[in-house]
């Protein structure tokens, strides 16, 4: 056989690939980042074959140190990967060959690439859905601590990015908290999918020899093996739901990174930004630009493109494994590379930022987001509230062309509108009165944003 023809899969080939065709089916480049999980693949797969004779215990213990020392190795930086070896797989099994000698054939004895990756992507989102988790109890953390803070801080609540009503900050802050918890939760329920063993179910059809895959699923910390060998190579749905849940994610960042762009605008002032999640401008010297959260913005993009690039590979793909998944991989590296750090400079961006609460509840006074007040005081003294709203409607218009506010109107002027109307009026449309009284249950009244938070803290895991 001629040097192009020495792969270790090269015996049913008279002629090997053109170096631009090797580099363009290599998968080497990015596959690597599974390389410590192919080495404890391959560590639990040779123990089970030492264990079930199915090559001798001499042999598996050969093979077993070799592929520790190989994982010193790689934890110390000290290995090269070759494209030439295409894969994770063929370069730990070229290095190990390289190390042991021709023992290191037999350590493929019932088991395919085909199971080996699949085992590998499996270890490696397990890992990734850990420290996701972690980092967004963390996240999560930030936010409950900044809400307990600002519980009596007072801000405008929009809709259609207008003053609607006015409401606690720590209220708006908890609604995140509570996208970021079913985040986490979606996260923990991908676990169970992730949580399965491939491994030996060989290429689709399992293996003639007698493994205990129960065994391997044991040596790996997996609940337990696939029940079947096709759906073992070729599943990819464990990695659907992390795109999946990560571009939910991404959107819930986006959405608090938004409004955190326009809140440390000279227009809201609502809050400032620390230096270390700012950058300045190249020509305009007063410049502070909330870098950060625009790139945590733009980044859910890539995200989302990843979660639709890899359901198009997998849209028609027969049964059981096919080239096209080679294309499973950098979306999923990329996405966990991409959210994890997300989450760590957003929760850095919200322990850090300074809240400028007395704009904030100033922003309240001088708009008519007390006007929903207006009509529920009319409404509790009995009179229709479709009727209240109306009045209250007129008024506020009224009241704009005057150039105006409802607090500035007076008194003799409202009860002239109903007679409904007491001295007492001033006092609910007070910004503090309006927000303090609205205590039903999930409502924005002091009393049960403190519940909120009381019972985020009692569920929120320990980061100790």
């Amino acid at each position: 056989m001629t040097k192009e023809n020495q792969k270790l899969w090269g015996g049913r080939f008279e002629a090997g690939l053109e170096k631009w065709v090797e580099e363009f089916g290599a998968s080497i480049s990015f596959d690597q980042k599974m390389a410590e999980f192919d080495l404890k693949g391959s560590i639990a797969h040779v123990t089970m074959l030492g264990a079930t004779g199915i090559i001798s215990q001499e042999e598996a213990d050969q093979i077993k140190s070799g592929l520790e020392e190989l994982l010193e190795e790689y934890h110390a930086g000290a290995i090269e990967f070759d494209v030439s070896n295409e894969d994770i797989h063929m370069n730990m099994e070229s290095l190990l060959t390289a190390k042991i000698g021709p023992v290191a054939g037999k350590l493929h004895t019932a088991r395919s690439r085909n199971d080996q990756v699949a085992t590998d992507m499996h270890l490696y989102l397990k890992a990734k859905l850990d420290e996701v988790i972690t980092k967004l109890a963390n996240l999560r953390s930030s936010l409950v601590t900044l809400a307990d803070k600002h519980t009596y801080t007072i801000m405008p609540g929009y809709t259609h990015l207008q003053h609607a009503q006015p409401i606690s900050f720590g209220h708006h802050l908890m609604a995140y908290y509570n996208m970021f918890t079913r985040d986490s939760e979606r996260f923990e329920f991908n676990i169970k999918h992730a949580d399965l063993s491939p491994l030996g179910a060989a290429a689709l059809a399992g293996t003639t020899f007698p493994i205990d895959r129960q065994l391997t699923s044991d040596l790996m910390g997996f609940a337990q093996p696939y029940s079947n060998s096709l759906d073992a190579v070729s599943d990819r749905d464990f990695i659907l739901e992390f795109l999946s849940n990560s571009a939910i994610l991404m959107m819930h960042m986006s959405r608090i990174c938004e409004e955190i762009i326009n809140w440390c605008s000279n227009e809201f002032k609502f809050v400032t930004l620390s230096d270390t999640f700012s950058t300045g401008s190249s020509i305009m010297p007063q410049k502070k630009n909330p870098d950060m959260a625009e790139l945590i913005r733009g980044k859910s993009g890539r995200v989302y493109g990843n979660l639709f690039g890899l359901l198009t590979v997998m849209k028609s793909l027969p049964l059981a494994y096919n080239k096209d998944l080679q294309e499973d991989k950098e979306g999923m590296f990329d996405t966990a590379e991409t959210i994890t750090v997300a989450i760590d400079i957003l929760a850095g961006m919200l322990n850090t930022m300074t809240v400028n609460d007395k704009h904030m509840a100033e922003s309240t006074e001088k708009d008519f987001s007390n006007a929903t007040e207006l009509a529920d005081y009319l409404a509790a003294k009995g009179l229709p509230f479709r009727q209240a709203h109306e009045i209250v409607g007129k008024l506020v218009l009224d009241c704009t062309k005057k150039g105006i506010y409802l607090q500035d109107v007076a008194l003799s002027d409202y009860q002239a509108i109903s007679d409904l109307i007491e001295e007492d009026i001033y006092v609910t449309l007070q910004s503090k009165t309006a927000v303090e009284r609205r205590n039903s249950l999930g409502g924005t009244g002091f009393d049960q944003v403190k519940w909120q938070i009381e019972q985020a803290k009692a569920t929120l895991p320990s980061l100790d």
